[in-house]
């Protein structure tokens, strides 16, 4: 069985991709002028069995966040599938070690959404001390009585410690920005970043992250979603922020253990979140929703018009690649040798 990690033989005739939801109107033109291509016209997810299906079929399967390609249906896959070009840079799932196993090669688009989640996250750290969205309901039930000297308060961002958990490209793009607005940045990662980048970013690495949590004003999450993030910020990990902190999330739902955070939210321990993802999307907790300083976003921090094309445009790269026997740019090589 050939290795994933090895350049393909180009194939001299279009591939059948088959792609699980609606992409942006250039970038499906574009496939059905290269591919043989099957698309989901519905653009709802697909249930496992038409997941099944597809993959029975297609040379190329081109997957987004909402399908979980586990190992079950990566092996019971036709023998055609040799490529997952994944939509988005988050591969949590797929089952990449299945993949190889069964010399099935995946790609993702990494970088084509770095600076859009990064600006959706700016909006939420600025939003939540401001109590932005208390504010907006106030208005629009009717209920502001007019300016006050007392009313409405929330806390100025310069001066207060932005805590970061996860320091990749978007991390650090938050980094970035946050320095415009006076925050002073802390930063936990796997792996610490060279002094230049710690310098240019005016970051300081903290080894614990329990230590980073203590300390942080507003602490903003931008880890993958794995067995070692899964409820990263539990009810003792939460229970450790400042008072009155804010917690921000545009990464993965599953990052925080949801009851520990309306727990605190209820209790003020926490004065307010920021949140685009959820443990059980699209379900939203009724409780966060009733919340009046929870800012609740529809998963769109990388829902731009630019975003979207690019993704797609790279998606189109790596299949052409692949098909004319080369290594794809943008192969994933996580759990791969």
């Amino acid at each position: 069985m050939p290795s994933p990690n090895e350049p393909a033989r180009r194939l001299d005739r279009k591939p059948i991709v088959a792609v699980t939801r609606h992409l942006m109107p250039s970038v499906e033109q574009r496939m059905g002028e290269l591919f043989d291509v099957r698309l989901n016209e519905g653009d709802t997810p697909l249930s496992r069995e038409d997941l099944a299906g597809l993959m029975q079929e297609a040379d190329v399967l081109v997957p987004t966040v909402t399908d979980r390609i586990d190992r079950s249906l990566i092996e019971g896959a036709g023998e055609r599938l040799k490529l997952i070009a994944n939509f988005g840079a988050g591969t949590e799932h797929i089952d990449l070690e299945a993949a190889k196993k069964l010399g099935i090669m995946v790609t993702n688009t990494p970088g084509v959404f770095t600076d859009d989640t990064a600006d959706l996250t700016l909006a939420l750290i600025i939003g939540v001390p401001r109590r932005m969205r208390e504010g907006v309901s106030l208005v629009r039930s009717g209920e502001w009585t007019g300016w006050a000297p007392s009313a409405q308060l929330g806390r100025k961002l310069g001066g207060k410690q932005l805590g970061i958990i996860g320091m990749g490209r978007i991390g650090q793009a938050v980094a970035h920005r946050a320095r415009a607005f006076g925050l002073s940045v802390t930063y936990h990662n796997r792996k610490r970043l060279p002094e230049a980048a710690e310098r240019m970013l005016g970051a300081e690495y903290v080894a614990d992250i329990d230590t980073l949590v203590s300390e942080a004003d507003i602490l903003s999450l931008h880890c993958p979603a794995t067995p070692e993030t899964h409820h990263l910020m539990d009810a003792r990990r939460i229970g450790l922020m400042p008072r009155g902190a804010s917690l921000i999330n545009t990464a993965r739902g599953e990052l925080i253990e949801q009851d520990a955070l309306i727990e605190a939210l209820g209790s003020g321990q926490l004065a307010g979140a920021g949140l685009d993802v959820y443990p059980d999307e699209p379900k939203v907790d009724p409780r966060l929703l009733a919340h009046p300083n929870v800012m609740t976003l529809p998963h769109i921090g990388s829902a731009t018009v630019e975003g979207r094309e690019a993704s797609g445009e790279k998606i189109i790269a790596n299949i052409r690649f692949w098909m004319d026997g080369h290594r794809p740019p943008d192969q994933v090589l996580i759990g791969f040798d």
